[in-house]
């Protein structure tokens, strides 16, 4: 019977296991979270995820923890812009981050990231001597709620430790936050929607009209 109903299921994508288990230990054990010792952590881990489709973004975490199997996400706005992985992915740790400001446990934290174009994004903004600017930055309201984020958290000597991870490998927290992204696609809560008042160019790619603000692409088309 749930072979039957596994297969029957709209959904594409199996929801991940995450139980008590031996075998499931061991699996866990053996992904690439496990052999980072991320399972072990004295601390908060956050796993986070984007998802975009059909010109909506979505960006969810899940949050590591013995008791419970909690997550957040959240719909972007700005999707008349264009869409944007990187902003997805900058919405999702902002998320996270956000969630672990309101639990005030003063604990370090891990956030796994499988966009290494996020990593990059935000490496400007660390170390000393450096001074970039949000100026002529797409995803500056979310970048900069993510720096202030940081800051109080440098501010009360609280590490954060961010982490790039590869996806679709079957690591079940890399796999939790991909279904919470998904549901942010359909969540009503939409966030980071001010526009940037940007002109908006639009073009039609074999029966697929996509917009965007003046970009590399959008120069090509």
């Amino acid at each position: 019977m749930a072979i039957q109903e596994a297969l029957e299921v709209d959904n594409t994508k199996d929801t991940p296991s995450f139980g008590s288990e031996d075998l499931e230990k061991i699996h866990r054990a053996g992904t690439e979270a496990g052999l980072l010792g991320i399972y072990n952590f004295q601390g908060e881990v956050h796993a986070t995820d984007r998802s975009n489709d059909k010109g909506v973004m979505g960006a969810g975490y899940y949050r590591l923890d013995e008791n419970k199997l909690p997550g957040g996400c959240c719909q972007l706005g700005r999707g008349e812009e264009g869409n944007s992985s990187n902003r997805a992915e900058l919405g999702a740790a902002c998320l996270a981050l956000e969630d672990v400001k309101r639990k005030q446990d003063r604990k370090p934290v891990i956030l796994l990231s499988d966009s290494a174009c996020f990593l990059s994004s935000s490496q400007k903004w660390i170390g000393e001597g450096k001074s970039p600017s949000m100026w002529g930055n797409p995803d500056a309201d979310i970048m900069g709620d993510i720096v202030q984020l940081l800051r109080e958290r440098i501010e009360q000597d609280l590490l954060t430790i961010f982490i790039k991870i590869k996806a679709h490998r079957g690591d079940p927290l890399n796999e939790l936050a991909d279904r919470w992204a998904d549901e942010g696609r359909q969540n009503e809560n939409i966030r980071w929607s001010l526009p940037t008042n940007r002109p908006i160019f639009s073009w039609n790619d074999n029966g697929t009209t996509h917009s965007s603000p003046m970009n590399p692409r959008s120069k090509k088309e």
